[in-house]
């Protein structure tokens, strides 16, 4: 064979290698389709919004089947839930652990820093409540109290004077004059500190219906007065990604559509006991 038989050979090879290669995805909104599973962090220690059911061992809740009919219209058939504390999600920098957090996560100036978000899914009431034994039945009746909340969350930031939402949340109460906080890692956790007899602090704070979830199972619980503010909850997706634009844009439109079409209401009213939470009220 020639040279120049040998070198056409070789440049037919090559073009061949190249047709059949598959195309590298241009964006993280790419990856996933080509990729046909999304992975998605979700907090399940807040029922109803996620939890894991021991007979089934899946994970079930409002957020969950948020998350699956984004995905749906995604055109992506798998979903993958991770769940890493909530603490190591907010700070961003997930190292591609997972793609985007359907975990009701509350926007805030603070976490947008590192953060993308989408328009707000649903509203949650910031809830304070007490035990029994403790005699208060008015929020300010909490001042000089400690008051319990979860780890890194906006009811840690609402009582340390440090809280800053967008417009959409509405107004925003005062904290009880010389109320301190106390962190858990979980809400949850208040409620079972009470429930197994201690008392270092009389005050819980967190979503309604993390609080109703918790009185309906027979905990010690009473619920103190109105919400002090509403949290407005987005779908939340890693800033330090480059090419996320694509993505948090289709998410950012499926949510508009699933809010016009009655997707989420007709889920917050399945998961909430009627309740519509789409709206502020």
């Amino acid at each position: 064979m020639t040279l120049h038989g040998r070198a056409g050979l070789l440049i037919a090879g090559l073009f061949l290698a190249s047709a059949c290669a598959a195309p590298t995805p241009s964006d993280h909104l790419a990856r996933v389709q080509a990729a046909g599973k999304l992975v998605a962090f979700t907090d399940p220690a807040y029922p109803p919004q996620s939890s894991l059911n021991d007979q089934t061992g899946e994970y079930e809740g409002f957020d969950i089947d948020v998350t699956h009919e984004i995905a749906r219209r995604l055109g992506v058939p798998t979903v993958e839930f991770a769940t890493p504390d909530f603490d190591q999600m907010q700070a961003g920098n997930w190292a591609g652990r997972y793609d985007i957090a359907v975990g009701s996560v509350t926007v805030t100036e603070s976490r947008k820093a590192v953060l993308d978000f989408t328009q707000v899914y649903y509203f949650t009431p910031a809830q304070l409540a007490t035990h029994p034994d403790s005699g208060i039945t008015t929020v300010e009746g909490f001042a000089g109290e400690t008051i319990c909340v979860g780890e890194g969350t906006t009811y840690f930031d609402w009582l340390e004077g440090t809280l800053t939402l967008p417009p959409e949340a509405g107004e925003v109460a005062d904290p009880p004059e010389g109320a301190t906080a106390t962190a858990l890692r979980t809400d949850t956790d208040c409620a079972e500190s009470w429930q197994s007899g201690r008392r270092e602090f009389d005050g819980w704070l967190s979503a309604q219906p993390t609080v109703q979830q918790t009185v309906d199972a027979d905990f010690p619980v009473i619920f103190v007065g109105d919400p002090v503010f509403f949290e407005p909850l987005a779908v939340a997706f890693d800033k330090s990604v480059a090419d996320n634009d694509g993505l948090v844009g289709e998410v950012d439109r499926i949510i508009g559509e699933m809010h016009a079409d009655g997707t989420l209401t007709e889920l917050s009213e399945k998961w909430y006991e009627g309740l519509d939470l789409t709206k502020r009220e």
